[in-house]
């Protein structure tokens, strides 16, 4: 891999190593505590607002186009590109809608950290997690384009999980959802690399409202 491809995030190929450490950082499996957060959708689900398979690919593909999975690929991006900029990785935290979703990123960003330090001897600082992400995958010489993809496609992952487990839906309907998201995570990576962070910005307002009102729910399972 050519030093000009990874310093500009235009390298696409990926050792089989490289590969399989992407898949291990940005897997749901990854010992961060994913599965605690549902980014909202129990109360969507509490709510009627996500009542099946189709209405959980409708509200996850809304939130990977113009909610946190845009923002956070952006972000994620931009650490990557200068892991000593301080700027992402404030936004990551400063533009949170919610305590629970500001609780969510750190929380994750400091337990990825806290991982890829201990198991895979990559050093890097607790932030926001997409922060996090950016600067341990430059560290490891990870390139930057499927870091992108892997990592929006890891966010869908974990949230169709959570909808498996609260709407309910079977795991072959749950499959389905992901396969269906997977062409909106390619294009989404794709956006990302060509955006800064001053293009930040979301419309997901009921996402943002139901992860505010989760706060009181009576009942929850999930910690967003």
């Amino acid at each position: 891999m050519a030093e000009g491809g990874l310093a500009t995030g235009a390298a696409e190929t990926l050792t089989g190593a490289q590969a399989a450490m992407l898949q291990a950082w940005l897997s749901p499996a990854f010992p961060i505590g994913a599965f605690a957060w549902s980014h909202g959708l129990e109360q969507a689900v509490e709510a009627g607002q996500v009542d099946g398979p189709e209405a959980l690919r409708a509200w996850l593909e809304a939130l990977l186009r113009h909610g946190a999975g845009r923002s956070d690929a952006v972000l994620l991006a931009a650490a990557w590109r200068d892991p000593d900029d301080a700027g992402p990785e404030a936004l990551a935290a400063a533009l949170q809608p919610s305590a629970e979703r500001r609780a969510e990123t750190l929380a994750l960003g400091a337990a990825f950290a806290r991982a890829v330090s201990a198991g895979w001897g990559v050093a890097t600082a607790a932030a926001a997690y997409p922060v996090a992400v950016g600067r341990a995958a430059r560290a490891a010489g990870l390139p930057l384009a499927p870091l992108t993809r892997l990592f929006l496609q890891g966010f869908a992952a974990n949230l169709v999980s959570a909808g498996q487990r609260l709407i309910p839906i079977g795991e072959t309907d749950g499959q389905r959802v992901l396969a269906a998201l997977l062409p909106v995570c390619e294009a989404m990576a794709a956006e990302a690399l060509e955006a800064d962070p001053e293009d930040v910005g979301g419309a997901c307002l009921a996402a943002d409202l139901a992860s505010m009102l989760h706060e009181t729910q009576s009942t929850r399972l999930f910690r967003s």
